[in-house]
């Protein structure tokens, strides 16, 4: 059977939603500031540093395996409902869902990495906005799209993923990243909203 595009992409939206939960969840707890570890260890390149404070250890702690336990209860859940419902996705086991969601997970995390780089180079500090109105709107643009393109092209190295697939998430997803972003603002993880 093939795949369904809008199905393949409501699944991929589905379980970042519940990953991302976890996420907001771990990172609002006491144990993970343990973790707020740089990736990047404080190094720099060019005088600047590599990635800044704002990426850390605890972010990949969590969302990684997140992600993971959510492809593959989102698939046994909705193959227990109805068969049907998983009859449009990728034909894979729970246990290749859980490598999957893993796999999407770090793609989800690496692909933030490029965008965060960028910003330091060009001296934006973690956690702030660029000057100018189009820069900003870049900056913005890139901050909901970066992690999204990351896990989509971490999947569709393992399993075809459709061309509307794509496109259903890169509608979707952007909104739902930044919707994260403004509860995590709210709850004081973040220091900005966008």
């Amino acid at each position: 059977m093939p795949l369904d595009s809008l199905l393949c992409a409501l699944f991929l939206v589905g379980s970042f939603v519940v990953a991302g939960i976890a996420q907001t969840i771990w990172l609002r707890s006491r144990c993970s500031r343990r973790l707020a570890v740089p990736i990047d260890f404080g190094r720099t390149l060019l005088g600047k540093r590599i990635f800044g404070d704002n990426k850390t250890l605890r972010g990949f702690v969590v969302m990684v395996p997140a992600t993971a336990l959510a492809f593959a209860l989102l698939h046994h859940l909705l193959g227990a409902i109805d068969s049907s419902w998983v009859a449009g996705i990728w034909p894979l086991t729970d246990a290749e869902y859980l490598a999957l969601g893993a796999l999407a997970g770090l793609g989800f995390m690496l692909g933030e990495l490029p965008n965060s780089f960028v910003k330091r180079q060009l001296g934006i500090l973690p956690g702030h906005a660029a000057r100018g109105g189009f820069a900003r709107m870049l900056c913005f643009v890139g901050d909901r799209l970066d992690s999204v393109l990351g896990a989509l092209l971490a999947i569709s190295f393992v399993v075809p993923t459709p061309w509307r697939t794509w496109m259903f998430v890169l509608l979707i997803g952007p909104g739902v990243h930044w919707l994260f972003s403004v509860a995590l603002f709210w709850l004081r993880v973040k220091p900005r909203w966008a």
